[in-house]
């Protein structure tokens, strides 16, 4: 049990000396989570459901409305391309691509307005085959 503060004593001196002579009982060896940063604390009112997504290895991108699920493989596509071996394979991930970009084109505008045209096939075969040049 911890004793009473002095007069004329800080709060902040008496705290301290407090914690630091639980320290020295070893009061706060073994804790759970010791060694471990804390948590961080919630930002708004989804963010529970972050961290749930985190834990389970999935996938946020299926959330996004379409106009930035589009962008986000707009922008990752030179990496995909690069992993693929065959040109057939690299034609149909294209053209894939700029049907779901016509698509978000011509439907109705959820989220943010995307501003990409699709991406020519040829140009992205050329660019795939100029990458693969040893």
């Amino acid at each position: 049990m911890t004793e009473r503060k002095p007069p004329g004593v800080s709060f902040e001196s008496w705290v301290e000396r407090q914690i630091r002579l639980a320290q020295q009982r070893g009061e706060f060896d073994n804790l759970p989570g010791a060694g471990k940063p804390l948590p961080r604390g919630p930002k708004d009112r989804l963010d529970w459901f972050a961290r749930k997504l985190e834990r389970e290895n999935v996938d946020g991108s299926a959330l996004l409305p379409p106009s930035l699920a589009v962008a986000k493989e707009i922008e990752e596509l030179p990496a995909r391309l690069s992993r693929e071996r065959s040109e057939a394979r690299v034609r149909d991930i294209v053209a894939d691509l700029g049907e779901r970009i016509r698509q978000v084109h011509r439907g109705p505008q959820v989220g943010p307005p995307l501003r990409a045209r699709p991406i020519d096939v040829e140009e992205a075969v050329e660019a795939w085959r100029e990458r693969r040049k040893p």
